[in-house]
Protein backbone atom coordinates (compact mmCIF):
# COMPACT_ATOMS: atom_id res chain seq x y z
CA UNK A 1 0.00 0.00 0.00
CA UNK A 2 2.79 2.18 0.74
CA UNK A 3 3.96 1.70 -2.55
CA UNK A 4 0.76 2.54 -4.09
CA UNK A 5 0.89 5.88 -2.29
CA UNK A 6 4.17 7.13 -3.01
CA UNK A 7 3.48 6.31 -6.78
CA UNK A 8 0.41 7.87 -6.64
CA UNK A 9 2.19 11.32 -5.10
CA UNK A 10 5.14 10.83 -7.80
CA UNK A 11 2.50 10.74 -10.74
CA UNK A 12 0.91 14.13 -9.09
CA UNK A 13 3.96 15.67 -9.11
CA UNK A 14 4.81 14.89 -12.47
CA UNK A 15 1.87 16.02 -13.63
CA UNK A 16 1.95 19.42 -11.67
CA UNK A 17 5.25 20.05 -13.08
CA UNK A 18 3.60 19.66 -16.45
CA UNK A 19 1.02 22.51 -15.76
CA UNK A 20 1.81 25.85 -17.15
CA UNK A 21 3.17 28.25 -14.90
CA UNK A 22 0.52 31.01 -14.70
CA UNK A 23 -2.12 27.80 -13.32
CA UNK A 24 0.64 26.99 -11.13
CA UNK A 25 1.12 30.00 -9.09
CA UNK A 26 -2.94 30.55 -8.94
CA UNK A 27 -3.35 27.37 -6.98
CA UNK A 28 -0.83 28.20 -5.01
CA UNK A 29 -2.12 31.68 -3.81
CA UNK A 30 -5.75 30.01 -3.03
CA UNK A 31 -3.94 27.84 -0.70
CA UNK A 32 -2.37 30.92 0.52
CA UNK A 33 -5.49 32.66 0.95
CA UNK A 34 -7.42 29.87 2.55
CA UNK A 35 -5.05 29.65 5.27
CA UNK A 36 -4.94 33.14 6.26
CA UNK A 37 -8.83 33.42 6.52
CA UNK A 38 -8.77 30.25 8.65
CA UNK A 39 -5.90 32.28 10.84
CA UNK A 40 -7.90 35.42 11.01
CA UNK A 41 -11.54 33.56 12.08
CA UNK A 42 -9.62 31.78 14.78
CA UNK A 43 -8.25 35.14 16.09
CA UNK A 44 -11.38 36.79 15.82
CA UNK A 45 -13.05 34.36 17.85
CA UNK A 46 -10.21 34.30 20.56
CA UNK A 47 -10.66 37.77 20.77
CA UNK A 48 -14.59 37.68 21.49
CA UNK A 49 -14.41 34.93 24.46
CA UNK A 50 -11.57 37.26 26.40
CA UNK A 51 -14.06 40.14 25.78
CA UNK A 52 -17.02 38.20 27.25
CA UNK A 53 -14.74 37.31 29.89
CA UNK A 54 -14.17 40.47 31.21
CA UNK A 55 -17.53 42.08 31.23
CA UNK A 56 -19.35 41.81 34.85
CA UNK A 57 -22.79 40.32 34.55
CA UNK A 58 -24.36 43.80 35.70
CA UNK A 59 -22.69 46.25 33.71
CA UNK A 60 -25.16 48.05 31.72
CA UNK A 61 -24.82 51.39 29.42
CA UNK A 62 -28.07 53.32 29.35
CA UNK A 63 -29.35 56.83 29.43
CA UNK A 64 -30.79 57.79 33.21
CA UNK A 65 -34.76 58.01 32.27
CA UNK A 66 -36.33 61.08 33.08
CA UNK A 67 -39.60 60.53 35.28
CA UNK A 68 -42.95 62.01 33.81
CA UNK A 69 -45.48 63.71 36.61
CA UNK A 70 -47.63 61.80 38.05
CA UNK A 71 -50.80 63.54 37.18
CA UNK A 72 -52.33 62.27 40.71
CA UNK A 73 -55.38 64.08 41.52
CA UNK A 74 -55.11 63.74 45.11
CA UNK A 75 -51.92 65.02 45.24
CA UNK A 76 -51.11 67.52 42.76
CA UNK A 77 -47.68 68.50 44.87
CA UNK A 78 -46.09 65.02 44.10
CA UNK A 79 -43.79 64.93 41.24
CA UNK A 80 -40.88 62.68 40.01
CA UNK A 81 -42.44 59.51 41.00
CA UNK A 82 -40.84 56.26 40.20
CA UNK A 83 -43.02 53.39 39.80
CA UNK A 84 -42.52 51.75 42.90
CA UNK A 85 -42.59 54.73 44.83
CA UNK A 86 -45.61 55.50 43.49
CA UNK A 87 -47.30 52.25 44.56
CA UNK A 88 -45.71 52.77 47.69
CA UNK A 89 -47.21 56.66 48.10
CA UNK A 90 -50.80 54.69 46.61
CA UNK A 91 -50.58 52.20 49.53
CA UNK A 92 -49.97 55.01 51.86
CA UNK A 93 -53.03 57.35 51.00
CA UNK A 94 -55.78 54.33 50.14
CA UNK A 95 -54.65 52.47 53.65
CA UNK A 96 -53.47 55.51 56.62
CA UNK A 97 -52.64 53.00 58.61
CA UNK A 98 -49.35 51.67 56.89
CA UNK A 99 -46.94 53.76 58.42
CA UNK A 100 -44.97 54.18 61.27
CA UNK A 101 -46.51 53.49 64.82
CA UNK A 102 -46.23 54.97 68.37
CA UNK A 103 -47.07 58.59 67.19
CA UNK A 104 -43.31 59.03 66.28
CA UNK A 105 -42.20 61.43 63.26
CA UNK A 106 -42.12 59.63 59.79
CA UNK A 107 -38.40 58.67 59.12
CA UNK A 108 -39.45 56.91 55.38
CA UNK A 109 -39.77 59.85 52.51
CA UNK A 110 -42.21 58.57 49.78
CA UNK A 111 -41.46 61.42 48.17
CA UNK A 112 -38.66 60.78 44.95
CA UNK A 113 -35.64 63.65 44.46
CA UNK A 114 -35.79 65.44 40.93
CA UNK A 115 -34.62 63.17 37.73
CA UNK A 116 -31.17 63.94 36.49
CA UNK A 117 -30.55 66.55 34.57
CA UNK A 118 -30.37 65.88 30.60
CA UNK A 119 -27.09 67.34 30.31
CA UNK A 120 -25.28 64.93 32.73
CA UNK A 121 -22.72 62.31 31.46
CA UNK A 122 -23.53 58.76 30.61
CA UNK A 123 -22.26 56.31 32.19
CA UNK A 124 -23.10 53.44 33.57
CA UNK A 125 -25.83 52.72 36.31
CA UNK A 126 -24.44 51.75 39.81
CA UNK A 127 -26.50 49.69 41.97
CA UNK A 128 -27.76 51.88 45.23
CA UNK A 129 -27.49 50.36 48.24
CA UNK A 130 -29.87 50.55 51.23
CA UNK A 131 -26.59 52.20 53.14
CA UNK A 132 -26.18 54.60 50.59
CA UNK A 133 -30.13 55.46 50.74
CA UNK A 134 -29.74 56.60 54.13
CA UNK A 135 -26.73 58.61 52.98
CA UNK A 136 -28.70 60.42 50.79
CA UNK A 137 -31.79 60.89 53.01
CA UNK A 138 -29.21 61.98 55.80
CA UNK A 139 -27.29 64.64 53.28
CA UNK A 140 -30.67 65.82 52.08
CA UNK A 141 -32.07 66.23 54.84
CA UNK A 142 -28.82 67.87 56.42
CA UNK A 143 -28.21 70.50 53.33
CA UNK A 144 -32.06 71.78 53.64
CA UNK A 145 -32.39 72.67 57.14
CA UNK A 146 -28.73 73.99 58.19
CA UNK A 147 -27.58 77.20 57.33
CA UNK A 148 -25.55 78.27 54.07
CA UNK A 149 -22.32 77.38 53.83
CA UNK A 150 -21.34 74.61 56.68
CA UNK A 151 -19.95 71.63 55.62
CA UNK A 152 -21.20 68.46 56.23
CA UNK A 153 -19.60 67.55 59.58
CA UNK A 154 -21.21 71.44 61.02
CA UNK A 155 -24.76 70.14 59.19
CA UNK A 156 -24.44 66.90 61.12
CA UNK A 157 -23.95 68.55 64.39
CA UNK A 158 -26.25 71.30 63.72
CA UNK A 159 -29.04 68.98 63.49
CA UNK A 160 -27.93 67.06 66.51
CA UNK A 161 -27.97 69.73 67.92
CA UNK A 162 -31.50 70.91 66.53
CA UNK A 163 -33.12 67.12 67.79
CA UNK A 164 -31.73 67.64 71.21
CA UNK A 165 -33.34 71.16 71.49
CA UNK A 166 -36.66 69.73 70.44
CA UNK A 167 -35.71 66.73 72.60
CA UNK A 168 -35.63 68.88 75.66
CA UNK A 169 -39.09 70.80 74.91
CA UNK A 170 -40.41 67.48 74.61
CA UNK A 171 -39.13 66.39 78.07
CA UNK A 172 -39.41 69.94 79.87
CA UNK A 173 -43.65 70.47 78.71
CA UNK A 174 -44.13 66.43 80.29
CA UNK A 175 -42.19 67.54 83.33
CA UNK A 176 -44.55 70.29 84.01
CA UNK A 177 -47.52 68.48 82.61
CA UNK A 178 -46.95 65.57 85.29
CA UNK A 179 -46.79 68.31 88.45
CA UNK A 180 -49.62 70.38 87.31
CA UNK A 181 -51.84 67.98 85.12
CA UNK A 182 -50.92 64.66 86.37
CA UNK A 183 -53.47 61.56 85.29
CA UNK A 184 -54.28 63.93 82.08
CA UNK A 185 -54.35 60.96 79.35
CA UNK A 186 -55.74 60.66 75.66
CA UNK A 187 -58.32 58.12 76.70
CA UNK A 188 -60.55 61.17 78.13
CA UNK A 189 -60.44 63.61 74.93
CA UNK A 190 -63.32 65.36 73.73
CA UNK A 191 -64.18 66.62 70.43
CA UNK A 192 -63.87 69.83 71.71
CA UNK A 193 -60.49 69.80 73.04
CA UNK A 194 -59.29 68.79 69.24
CA UNK A 195 -61.83 71.27 67.41
CA UNK A 196 -57.83 73.20 66.52
CA UNK A 197 -56.30 70.20 64.80
CA UNK A 198 -56.07 69.91 61.40
CA UNK A 199 -55.28 66.61 60.10
CA UNK A 200 -53.24 65.86 56.84
CA UNK A 201 -53.44 61.96 56.21
CA UNK A 202 -51.14 61.57 53.38
CA UNK A 203 -47.74 63.07 55.69
CA UNK A 204 -49.61 61.45 59.11
CA UNK A 205 -49.59 64.66 60.55
CA UNK A 206 -51.70 66.58 62.88
CA UNK A 207 -51.15 70.54 63.43
CA UNK A 208 -52.34 72.48 65.98
CA UNK A 209 -53.45 76.28 65.15
CA UNK A 210 -51.87 78.61 67.23
CA UNK A 211 -53.07 82.56 65.58
CA UNK A 212 -49.99 84.45 65.46
CA UNK A 213 -47.48 81.49 65.67
CA UNK A 214 -47.52 81.47 61.52
CA UNK A 215 -50.51 79.61 61.24
CA UNK A 216 -51.92 81.13 58.02
CA UNK A 217 -48.40 79.41 56.77
CA UNK A 218 -48.72 76.46 58.04
CA UNK A 219 -52.16 76.38 56.55
CA UNK A 220 -50.88 77.22 52.87
CA UNK A 221 -48.57 74.49 53.53
CA UNK A 222 -50.73 71.42 54.55
CA UNK A 223 -53.04 72.89 51.91
CA UNK A 224 -49.81 71.96 49.42
CA UNK A 225 -49.46 68.53 51.06
CA UNK A 226 -53.01 67.12 50.59
CA UNK A 227 -53.07 68.28 47.03
CA UNK A 228 -55.12 70.98 47.36
CA UNK A 229 -52.42 73.62 45.72
CA UNK A 230 -49.15 73.34 43.96
CA UNK A 231 -47.76 76.25 45.89
CA UNK A 232 -47.49 78.06 48.62
CA UNK A 233 -47.42 81.30 47.02
CA UNK A 234 -50.20 81.47 45.30
CA UNK A 235 -52.36 80.25 48.07
CA UNK A 236 -54.14 84.83 49.66
CA UNK A 237 -54.87 84.68 52.64
CA UNK A 238 -58.64 84.64 52.86
CA UNK A 239 -58.18 80.91 51.00
CA UNK A 240 -55.73 79.98 53.50
CA UNK A 241 -58.51 80.56 57.07
CA UNK A 242 -61.82 80.23 54.95
CA UNK A 243 -61.99 78.03 52.07
CA UNK A 244 -58.53 75.84 53.01
CA UNK A 245 -60.22 71.99 52.09
CA UNK A 246 -58.79 71.04 55.30
CA UNK A 247 -59.63 68.45 57.76
CA UNK A 248 -60.00 69.11 60.98
CA UNK A 249 -59.88 66.03 64.00
CA UNK A 250 -63.11 66.64 65.55
CA UNK A 251 -64.61 66.05 62.05
CA UNK A 252 -63.68 62.33 62.38
CA UNK A 253 -65.45 59.59 64.39
CA UNK A 254 -64.40 58.69 67.68
CA UNK A 255 -61.95 55.46 66.37
CA UNK A 256 -60.80 57.76 63.75
CA UNK A 257 -59.86 60.49 66.27
CA UNK A 258 -58.36 58.08 68.92
CA UNK A 259 -56.37 56.31 65.82
CA UNK A 260 -55.01 59.53 64.54
CA UNK A 261 -53.80 60.59 67.67
CA UNK A 262 -52.44 57.54 68.57
CA UNK A 263 -50.30 57.08 65.22
CA UNK A 264 -49.83 60.20 63.63
CA UNK A 265 -47.28 62.87 64.45
CA UNK A 266 -48.38 65.78 66.43
CA UNK A 267 -47.24 69.50 66.08
CA UNK A 268 -47.26 72.56 67.82
CA UNK A 269 -45.63 75.71 67.48
CA UNK A 270 -45.80 78.34 69.73
CA UNK A 271 -44.56 81.88 70.00
CA UNK A 272 -43.38 84.43 73.79
CA UNK A 273 -46.70 84.52 75.10
CA UNK A 274 -46.57 88.71 75.61
CA UNK A 275 -45.09 88.88 72.12
CA UNK A 276 -48.30 87.02 70.73
CA UNK A 277 -50.43 89.48 72.48
CA UNK A 278 -48.91 92.45 71.09
CA UNK A 279 -49.07 90.81 67.58
CA UNK A 280 -52.82 89.87 67.82
CA UNK A 281 -54.02 93.12 68.77
CA UNK A 282 -52.00 94.95 66.27
CA UNK A 283 -53.52 92.86 63.67
CA UNK A 284 -56.97 93.09 65.10
CA UNK A 285 -57.52 96.95 66.40
CA UNK A 286 -55.03 98.47 64.83
CA UNK A 287 -56.04 97.76 61.42
CA UNK A 288 -59.42 97.86 59.70
CA UNK A 289 -61.30 95.06 60.63
CA UNK A 290 -65.08 94.61 59.74
CA UNK A 291 -65.31 91.58 62.38
CA UNK A 292 -63.46 92.54 65.58
CA UNK A 293 -64.09 96.47 65.73
CA UNK A 294 -67.64 95.64 65.80
CA UNK A 295 -67.74 92.94 67.85
CA UNK A 296 -64.98 93.24 70.47
CA UNK A 297 -63.47 97.04 70.20
CA UNK A 298 -67.54 98.28 70.91
CA UNK A 299 -68.26 96.44 74.57
CA UNK A 300 -64.44 96.91 75.04
CA UNK A 301 -64.80 100.88 75.08
CA UNK A 302 -68.14 101.04 76.47
CA UNK A 303 -66.76 98.99 79.42
CA UNK A 304 -63.76 100.51 80.19
CA UNK A 305 -63.61 104.07 78.61
CA UNK A 306 -64.85 106.97 80.46
CA UNK A 307 -66.66 109.41 78.55
CA UNK A 308 -66.40 107.72 75.57
CA UNK A 309 -67.25 109.38 72.18
CA UNK A 310 -70.65 107.75 70.32
CA UNK A 311 -68.40 107.82 67.24
CA UNK A 312 -66.33 105.21 68.99
CA UNK A 313 -69.35 103.37 70.53
CA UNK A 314 -70.82 103.07 67.51
CA UNK A 315 -67.78 101.97 65.74
CA UNK A 316 -65.72 99.98 68.14
CA UNK A 317 -62.43 101.63 66.57
CA UNK A 318 -59.76 103.18 68.60
CA UNK A 319 -59.48 100.75 71.06
CA UNK A 320 -55.81 101.14 73.09
CA UNK A 321 -53.70 98.51 74.21
CA UNK A 322 -54.37 99.05 78.18
CA UNK A 323 -58.28 98.84 77.38
CA UNK A 324 -57.96 95.46 75.84
CA UNK A 325 -55.49 94.00 78.47
CA UNK A 326 -58.37 95.15 81.16
CA UNK A 327 -60.92 93.13 79.24
CA UNK A 328 -58.19 90.04 78.33
CA UNK A 329 -57.48 89.97 82.66
CA UNK A 330 -61.19 91.13 83.43
CA UNK A 331 -63.38 87.82 85.44
CA UNK A 332 -66.31 89.47 83.95
CA UNK A 333 -65.48 90.16 80.17
CA UNK A 334 -68.28 91.54 78.40
CA UNK A 335 -67.25 89.59 75.00
CA UNK A 336 -66.05 86.31 75.34
CA UNK A 337 -62.38 84.88 74.73
CA UNK A 338 -60.65 84.72 71.13
CA UNK A 339 -58.40 82.20 70.40
CA UNK A 340 -55.69 84.95 68.79
CA UNK A 341 -55.16 85.44 72.35
CA UNK A 342 -56.00 82.45 74.40
CA UNK A 343 -52.95 80.51 76.17
CA UNK A 344 -51.51 77.92 74.27
CA UNK A 345 -51.73 75.57 76.99
CA UNK A 346 -55.71 75.62 76.82
CA UNK A 347 -55.94 76.41 73.20
CA UNK A 348 -54.04 73.16 72.12
CA UNK A 349 -54.22 70.89 75.43
CA UNK A 350 -50.54 69.95 75.41
CA UNK A 351 -50.78 68.08 78.57
CA UNK A 352 -53.89 66.23 76.95
CA UNK A 353 -51.83 65.23 73.33
CA UNK A 354 -48.57 64.93 74.31
CA UNK A 355 -46.84 66.60 71.15
CA UNK A 356 -44.20 65.23 69.17
CA UNK A 357 -43.06 68.02 67.55
CA UNK A 358 -42.76 71.44 69.57
CA UNK A 359 -41.29 74.20 67.51
CA UNK A 360 -41.15 78.03 68.32
CA UNK A 361 -41.75 81.11 66.46
CA UNK A 362 -38.56 82.58 66.86
CA UNK A 363 -37.14 79.92 65.05
CA UNK A 364 -39.90 79.06 62.69
CA UNK A 365 -38.33 78.63 59.21
CA UNK A 366 -35.44 76.57 60.25
CA UNK A 367 -37.81 74.13 62.16
CA UNK A 368 -40.73 74.21 60.29
CA UNK A 369 -38.06 72.97 57.27
CA UNK A 370 -36.61 70.11 59.85
CA UNK A 371 -40.04 68.70 60.44
CA UNK A 372 -41.03 69.11 56.56
CA UNK A 373 -37.60 67.01 55.77
CA UNK A 374 -38.65 64.50 58.53
CA UNK A 375 -41.94 63.64 57.33
CA UNK A 376 -41.06 62.95 53.71
CA UNK A 377 -42.55 66.50 52.33
CA UNK A 378 -41.51 66.62 48.10
CA UNK A 379 -37.93 68.58 48.43
CA UNK A 380 -38.99 71.64 46.52
CA UNK A 381 -41.61 72.41 49.65
CA UNK A 382 -40.07 75.29 52.18
CA UNK A 383 -41.85 76.70 54.63
CA UNK A 384 -43.02 79.94 53.24
CA UNK A 385 -41.84 83.23 54.87
CA UNK A 386 -43.93 86.18 53.62
CA UNK A 387 -46.64 88.55 55.64
CA UNK A 388 -49.75 89.00 53.23
CA UNK A 389 -51.69 90.91 56.48
CA UNK A 390 -50.43 94.05 56.62
CA UNK A 391 -47.62 93.28 54.71
CA UNK A 392 -46.03 97.13 55.07
CA UNK A 393 -46.45 97.25 58.65
CA UNK A 394 -43.10 96.16 60.69
CA UNK A 395 -43.24 92.96 62.54
CA UNK A 396 -44.07 92.26 65.70
CA UNK A 397 -40.60 92.16 67.81
CA UNK A 398 -39.69 92.11 71.57
CA UNK A 399 -38.70 95.48 71.24
CA UNK A 400 -42.33 96.10 69.72
CA UNK A 401 -43.37 94.47 72.33
CA UNK A 402 -41.53 96.09 75.28
CA UNK A 403 -43.07 99.67 74.05
CA UNK A 404 -46.70 98.32 74.09
CA UNK A 405 -46.51 96.56 77.93
CA UNK A 406 -44.81 100.17 78.97
CA UNK A 407 -48.11 101.68 78.68
CA UNK A 408 -49.14 99.93 81.54
CA UNK A 409 -48.34 99.41 85.33
CA UNK A 410 -46.14 97.00 87.12
CA UNK A 411 -49.52 95.28 88.37
CA UNK A 412 -51.25 95.16 85.12
CA UNK A 413 -47.81 93.70 83.47
CA UNK A 414 -47.83 91.03 86.98
CA UNK A 415 -51.81 90.35 86.05
CA UNK A 416 -50.87 89.46 82.51
CA UNK A 417 -47.81 87.01 83.18
CA UNK A 418 -49.78 85.63 85.75
CA UNK A 419 -52.52 85.17 82.24
CA UNK A 420 -49.81 83.43 80.84
CA UNK A 421 -48.11 82.13 83.42
CA UNK A 422 -47.91 77.87 82.22
CA UNK A 423 -47.35 79.43 78.59
CA UNK A 424 -44.16 80.34 80.32
CA UNK A 425 -43.68 77.13 82.13
CA UNK A 426 -44.81 75.13 79.59
CA UNK A 427 -42.35 76.33 76.76
CA UNK A 428 -39.35 77.69 78.71
CA UNK A 429 -39.73 81.47 78.00
CA UNK A 430 -37.91 83.48 79.99
CA UNK A 431 -39.93 86.37 82.34
CA UNK A 432 -40.31 89.50 79.70
CA UNK A 433 -39.24 92.05 82.52
CA UNK A 434 -37.15 91.77 85.71
CA UNK A 435 -40.28 93.10 88.20
CA UNK A 436 -41.88 89.91 87.56
CA UNK A 437 -42.27 87.23 90.28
Amino acid sequence: MLRCVQGGGKRLLLVAMKLPCSLYCSLWFLLLLGAGSLLLLVRLQDLSEMHVQQQTPGDKFMVAPRWPIQKDSGNAAVEHLDPGQAEGSRLKQENPAVSNRGGDLHQTSYYSPPPPSEDQAVGPKQPVTKRHRKLLLKTNSATSTAPAGQDEQQQQQHQQRLSSTLESRRRLLSEVCAKYQPGVTEQSVSRRQVSRIYVEDRSRLLYCEVPKAGCSNWKRVLMVLGGSAASTRGIPHDAAHYTNHLSRLEGHDSAGIAERLRSYAKVLFVREPFERLVSAFRDKFESPNSYYHPVFGRPIISRYRANATQAALRTGTGVTFREFVRYLLDVRRPVGMDIHWEPVSQLCNPCLLRYNFIGKFENLQEEANFLLRKIGAPSNLTFPDFKDRNPHAERTSSRITQRYFAQLNSTERQKAYDFYYMDYLMFNYPKPFKDLY
